[in-house]
C-alpha cells in the first residue's frame, strides 16, 4: 500500500521539481526606427491598415489619414471632438470611432479614390462621371 502511494505522488513530485528547475529565458529585442513624422495635430489614438500602408490618426475634431508609402497625409476629415478611440477592421475596410463621454460609436467605410488623368484621351459620357475599376488579380 505504501508503494501505491509512492507511485501516485511521483508524477506530482516531478512536476514541482520541473517548476523549480526551469528558468525563464527572455529574448533580446531590437528596435529600429523606420520613420519619424512631425504632426500638426495632437493624436488621441492611432491605428493602421493590416498591410501598414495607411495610418489613421484620430485628433480632436479631425481624422487624419497618412500614407506610409508616400510619407504624406492623404486625407483630412472633420469629425465630432467627442471621439477619442479608433480601430480599423481590415475584413470590411471600416474605421470604428468611439466616444466614451457620449457613449457613441461611428463606423466609417474606407475606400481609396484614385485620380486618373483623362486629358487627351477619348471618352464617352459625362466628363465628371464616377468610374469603378475592378481588378481581377487572382485570374489564372
Amino acid at each position: 500500500m505504501n508503494r501505491l502511494k509512492q507511485k501516485k505522488s511521483f508524477p506530482l513530485l516531478m512536476f514541482f521539481l520541473s517548476l523549480l528547475c526551469c528558468a525563464t529565458v527572455y529574448a533580446k529585442i531590437e528596435l529600429t526606427p523606420v520613420r519619424l513624422k512631425a504632426l500638426d495635430v495632437q493624436p488621441r489614438d492611432v491605428t493602421s491598415s493590416q498591410d501598414g500602408t495607411m495610418v489613421f490618426i484620430l485628433a480632436p475634431g479631425e481624422l487624419v489619414i497618412y500614407s506610409s508609402e508616400t510619407d504624406q497625409i492623404i486625407s483630412r476629415s472633420a469629425i465630432d471632438k467627442a471621439y477619442d478611440r479608433i480601430s480599423y477592421s481590415e475584413g470590411n475596410k471600416t474605421l470604428i470611432l468611439s466616444a466614451r463621454s457620449s457613449n457613441q460609436l461611428k463606423i466609417l467605410r474606407v475606400e481609396q479614390v484614385f485620380d486618373i488623368a483623362l486629358s487627351g484621351l477619348p471618352f464617352k459620357g459625362p466628363l465628371e462621371a464616377k468610374v469603378t475599376i475592378a481588378i481581377f488579380d487572382d485570374y489564372q
